[in-house]
């Protein structure tokens, strides 16, 4: 099967956004009746090229070829044309629909000289299509809204199917499907690869990559940096390959905080999101939660701030029983979130920086219901001053400042309300090197001060820098704690990744030198 010629090939493929490139020179061949897995840490450039691949972004440079002849890839219609399909990690289905709706969507069979669906015949070859690809019968009539993430999944994987593509892409297929139903879906893309397609698997879980795979690309800050087949290779190659043997030089904290427990966590749940989470953290400590597409980090950190429904468990803030149901009940109880997302959720980019600053103390800075402006200027600029955010006053919208100085006013937002516990998304996302640098300095200061700081963030090295603590998730599950001054980037990865878990000894995988906690 080796010596067959390629049925895609990618040579040379770059791209960049505003002058930033997210590939350099990429290439890759799949075989037919073979599954390639690609891998790469966060920004790696794994979506801009399955993108590319599906019509949605034009290549800058590169030629893309099937079955030896060299194609333009101009739109998602012309991907479909060659044969070339996607599986989205995000499921593309309307919830409203039925199973047969969404299958059989924009291909619908009418009555014979009627403007009507021919509903039966659509349920029929509904049920027939999913038990032909899944060996399965699920209810046509059943809503989307109403099936399982792993039923959903299958009706995706179907409505791709019936269009018999030569070329299927899985982008992070497992990312939200348990155990379980993960096996189920790995059988089912062994038995497309016995058929005949070439299929490019896209997953941050190494296991999956050795139990699936045939061959493997790893891509690095955009850049093709290994190749290899799967029987050859080892995980710990695979890490270093993700994350380079170079770690830049940080400064490790020297202690860890000392300060009484403010925040007990017993057996945290949230239905599909994770399960069973248990921690506490300290007044002082700056903890840090990390984990791949679907682990759950996220929704833990949205959790604490009343952001996730059908919770279960027990959460005690301050030694007090608090199960947040709402951010306005967060709030009330000394609770801070700064989103990741903060032109969206965290500022108003029409406003000054003087109103968004404001926003959450407007009570406080009232009298009689009528605000204190004096005060209210007074605190802003002390704001503006202490989190050095460049601002032509505090006068000026938002909207017109960098985006490092937008995630400082939403920052600074939340210091006036001398908040216990913070919670911070991502929070230097898009943010430059001295922004991030006076981020980390607040962030600190809060810390000092005697505030918890829970920080959830996909960036290996700042958690390294900045928290005494990571928590890992991996399947929604918190598999490992690790002492931020002894781990590293292979550690932390190999937790998230799955390439170690608790039956699974580290030594076995990551190479001398590494610190256990």
């Amino acid at each position: 099967m080796e010596n067959n010629p390629p049925l895609l090939t990618l040579n040379n493929i770059s791209k960049a956004f505003n002058g930033v490139p997210a590939l350099r020179g990429v290439s890759l061949s799949l075989q037919a009746g073979s599954i390639h897995g690609l891998i790469g840490h966060n920004g790696a450039g794994k979506s801009t090229l399955i993108n590319i691949l599906g019509g949605i972004y034009p290549a800058d440079s590169g030629e893309v070829s099937v079955a030896g002849e060299r194609v333009s890839i101009g739109s998602p219609r012309a991907a479909q044309a060659l044969g070339i399909e996607i599986v989205h990690q995000d499921r593309l289905l309307a919830p409203t629909l039925t199973v047969a709706e969404s299958l059989l969507l924009g291909e619908e069979p009418r009555l014979a000289g009627l403007p009507l669906l021919h509903r039966r015949r659509m349920r029929r070859e509904a049920q027939q299509a999913i038990f032909t690809h899944f060996g399965m019968t699920l209810d046509p009539d059943r809503l989307i809204a109403e099936l399982s993430v792993a039923e959903q999944q299958v009706v995706q994987i179907t409505r791709v199917l019936r269009r018999s593509p030569r070329i299927l892409v899985f982008d992070e297929p497992t990312a939200a499907l348990a155990s379980h139903e993960a096996a189920s879906l790995f059988a089912a893309v062994q038995a497309l690869r016995l058929r005949g397609l070439a299929i490019l698997y896209v997953s941050h879980y190494l296991n999956e990559i050795i139990e699936l795979c045939q061959q493997v690309t790893v891509l690095r800050d955009g850049r093709d940096v290994a190749r290899h087949p799967v029987s050859q290779i080892r995980v710990q190659q695979l890490i270093t390959a993700m994350v380079g043997q170079e770690q830049k030089n940080r400064l490790r904290r020297e202690t860890q905080p000392e300060g009484e427990t403010l925040l007990r966590v017993q057996g945290l749940s949230a239905p599909d999101r994770f399960q069973q989470v248990s921690f506490s953290a300290r007044r002082g400590e700056i903890l840090g939660i990390t984990g791949l597409l679907g682990s759950g980090g996220k929704a833990l950190l949205r959790a604490l701030f009343g952001l996730e429904n059908g919770l279960s468990g027990s959460v005690k803030l301050n030694g007090r029983a608090f199960l947040p149901r709402s951010p306005r009940d967060a709030v009330a109880q000394g609770i801070a979130f700064v989103p990741e997302d903060r032109r969206i959720n965290g500022i108003a980019l029409d406003l000054s920086v003087r109103e968004n600053i404001a926003l959450t103390i407007l009570g406080a800075l009232a009298r009689h219901g009528v605000i204190h402006r004096g005060r209210e200027r007074a605190l802003v600029k002390e704001n503006v001053s202490a989190l050095q955010i460049r601002t032509p006053g505090i006068e000026a919208p938002v909207r017109q400042l960098s985006g490092g100085n937008q995630q400082k006013v939403v920052l600074a937002k939340w210091l006036n309300t001398g908040a216990a516990l913070y919670l911070l998304d991502e929070p230097t996302v898009g943010v430059d090197v001295a922004a991030k640098a006076e981020i980390y300095q607040e962030l600190d200061r809060l810390a000092a001060r005697g505030a918890l700081v829970i920080i959830f963030s996909t960036d290996l090295l700042e958690l390294q820098t900045i928290t005494h603590r990571i928590l890992v998730l991996a399947r929604g599950q918190l598999v490992k704690t690790l002492d931020a001054r002894q781990t590293d980037h292979q550690e932390i990865l190999a937790w998230a990744t799955g390439a170690v878990n608790q039956q699974t000894p580290a030594e076995a995988v990551l190479p001398a030198g590494v610190a256990m906690s």
